[in-house]
């Protein structure tokens, strides 16, 4: 492959990199004519010519992106512009975890183990976007939290854009591994730094060993030439706890495909997730949690706000396996519609083969509510600002759970920002 003249490349992974480009090859890029994808085209996206590699390496200074960090706390770092790792504005560390580079990680003998045990096992073989991922990526985030090791601040995975090429199309792939017993929370912001057209075709995958704890929040709230589709893949043993949190309020197209794996009893799986989008905006989420093992429960949240002419589609599966007793899954989807040709497609899976389960899912789709609207305007709220309340009542069940007091300050205000109005408190 010409891609492999520019990194140095494992003849294991020599293989594994042909064998996913002849899957992409012969899939291509996904169509409405598949079921998975029947409410999104790419046909936009894919209309731009992008260059694989940059042509140069860009810097940028720290006071450019400063606001796009959560810096009101510590934090670990991974950095990425345009593809390449920042060094100048990350800080990972070695020191009792790993959070360095996925090339470093590819590369070095040392990591050799955990490449063989982990890399591209739960990712999906015939996704084809996950393929080209495959066949393409080189460098993302690799983290490795050792048993019993509780990580005492957040890592930051943020892949930042330049907009020096015409077009360009990132391919971050990222593995994470959390030991037994250990707990680490992460945030991941994929984001444009100028209107030049950008698509970030990312993989994630996630192994959280026994009795594990993973907060992962993914802060979507790019500028609208930026495109993402997001393939997240979640293995989960015994007694772990995994939860992620997904925010998407910017970008042109974005698709989330979240899949949770289950490997042991008394598992607990959480999926949430606010959209808030307005313009010709779309957000889709498409979600799959697979009960393969008895006792163990999954919890959905999903709460969307479409304006103007934005389009939402909500898409979530919950399988369980004849052998999933025991199971407790519970999923919700709720829509409001502030935009008269805004649209919403809300497709609620259930398959089970288990007879002693309590699955249930619930979706609705209406507008903000009249004579709550009216009553507080007759408490001198003016109309925009009762809106306002309204909306934020709506998503705050979601930002609630959110476990980092200085994240959910962000996702606060962008929130107001996107509503146009000061929300007249903190939290």
């Amino acid at each position: 492959m010409a891609f492999e003249e520019q990194i140095d490349v494992t003849s294991e992974l020599h293989e594994l990199r042909i064998s996913a480009m002849k899957n992409f090859e012969n899939k291509g890029f996904p169509t409405k004519k598949e079921e998975a994808w029947k409410y999104t085209s790419l046909n936009a996206i894919l209309k731009n010519e992008y260059s694989v590699f940059p042509k140069h390496e860009n810097a940028i200074e720290f006071a450019a992106v400063k606001k796009f960090f959560l810096h009101e706390t510590d934090t670990h770092k991974v950095v990425f512009v345009d593809g390449k790792f920042a060094s100048f504005l990350s800080a990972t560390t070695h020191d009792g975890l790993d959070v360095c580079l996925m090339s470093s990680a590819l590369n070095k003998p040392k990591y050799k183990m955990t490449i063989d045990e982990y890399f591209n096992k739960i990712a999906s073989k015939d996704e084809s976007l996950t393929s080209l991922n495959t066949a393409f990526a080189n460098e993302g985030a690799y983290i490795n939290i050792p048993k019993s090791k509780v990580v005492e601040k957040p890592i930051e995975i943020i892949y930042f854009s330049t907009g020096q090429e015409h077009a360009l199309i990132l391919q971050p792939r990222n593995l994470v591994v959390v030991g037994e017993n250990a707990h680490v929370q992460i945030i991941e912001r994929h984001q444009s730094l100028n209107d030049h057209q950008v698509f970030t075709n990312a993989v994630t995958e996630i192994f959280a060993q026994k009795r594990a704890i993973v907060d992962y929040y993914k802060v979507q709230n790019d500028l609208l030439t930026a495109n993402l589709i997001d393939n997240t893949y979640i293995s989960q043993k015994q007694e772990s706890r995994v939860s992620v949190h997904t925010f998407s309020f910017g970008g042109n197209i974005t698709r989330n495909n979240l899949n949770f794996y289950h490997f042991g009893e008394r598992i607990d799986s959480t999926l949430k997730g606010i959209t808030l989008i307005g313009n010709k905006q779309h957000v889709d989420h498409y979600t799959l949690v697979h009960h393969a093992t008895p006792n163990c429960e999954s919890h959905q949240n999903y709460k969307t706000i479409l304006a103007d002419q934005s389009t939402g589609v909500f898409n979530g599966k919950i399988y369980v396996e004849k052998e999933a007793q025991k199971t407790d899954a519970f999923q919700q989807n709720n829509n409001i519609l502030i935009g008269d040709k805004a649209t919403i497609n809300a497709k609620p899976q259930l398959e089970i083969f288990a007879d002693d389960v309590k699955c249930s899912h619930g979706c609705t789709i209406g507008q903000l509510d009249d004579s709550a609207l009216f009553y507080m305007q007759q408490r001198g709220i003016p109309q925009k600002e009762a809106k306002a309340l309204l909306m934020y009542a709506f998503t705050n069940e979601v930002i609630e759970s959110v476990k980092i007091p200085e994240l959910k300050q962000r996702i606060t205000n962008i929130i107001a920002k996107k509503l146009g109005v000061n929300l007249g408190f903190d939290l």
